[in-house]
């Protein structure tokens, strides 16, 4: 027997006496649903599926929190670094050849990097108009509209601006740990060379004896 016959076999049976279209079409929905049903668990049986643990996709709050107090490896860092590290070589190099002078630790902090200033060509408008209210009042209203863009020089396939001056890093301050910084004239030989040598006031200059090893 074709599944076909057999449906209408039962819907016949179920649709005989009063109220049987109805009934033969809540029929038809309950094997829809059955049949869907039958489907999804049969799809079931083919998939497999994996518990993964929330905290193994969550990164570590406390980790995060660590990273961001202490600034990591960030690219600003390492900026700063680029400009502090070697002020901080030469000025150990220079300062230990300077008689009385020995061993030297050198900390030099930097407010900000390097500032480039290019070439721009600005443009201004001015316009001025004239306004009068009803009770008689005059007044001047003034626009002003500026506008410019980046002056560009080619270079080999490429583009660059030009550059009109580089400001230097302004360096907050100078910290030098040195033998012999004990006396008072190696003491203001060290500040006198660091005052003038990368351009630092006095008050952001500190030298400190090194302990005797």
């Amino acid at each position: 027997m074709s599944v076909a016959k057999w449906l209408e076999g039962l819907e016949s049976v179920v649709g005989g006496g009063p109220g049987g279209p109805k009934r033969v079409r809540t029929l038809r929905w309950l094997l829809v649903i059955g049949g869907i049903g039958a489907m999804l668990m049969l799809m079931n049986s083919f998939l497999t599926f994996k518990n993964v643990d929330p905290s193994s996709q969550q990164p570590d709050t406390a980790q995060v929190k660590d990273q961001a107090a202490f600034g990591g490896n960030s690219d600003g860092e390492d900026a700063f670094e680029a400009i502090e590290q070697p002020l901080e070589i030469r000025l150990k190099d220079i300062l230990e050849k300077i008689v009385g002078v020995g061993s030297v630790d050198v900390l030099v902090t930097v407010d900000s990097t390097e500032e480039t200033i290019v070439v721009r060509d600005d443009k201004e408008s001015q316009q001025v108009t004239d306004e009068s209210d009803k009770n008689g009042g005059k007044r001047h209203v003034t626009s002003i509209t500026k506008d410019g863009q980046v002056v560009l020089y080619d270079t080999s396939n490429d583009q660059s601006p030009i550059i009109q001056k580089r400001i230097k890093p302004m360096i907050r301050g100078v910290l030098i740990v040195a033998k012999g910084a004990e006396n008072q004239t190696v003491r203001r030989l060290i500040m006198d060379a660091v005052e003038k040598g990368i351009n630092v006031p006095v008050n952001r200059i500190s030298v400190v004896p090194k302990k005797h090893q």
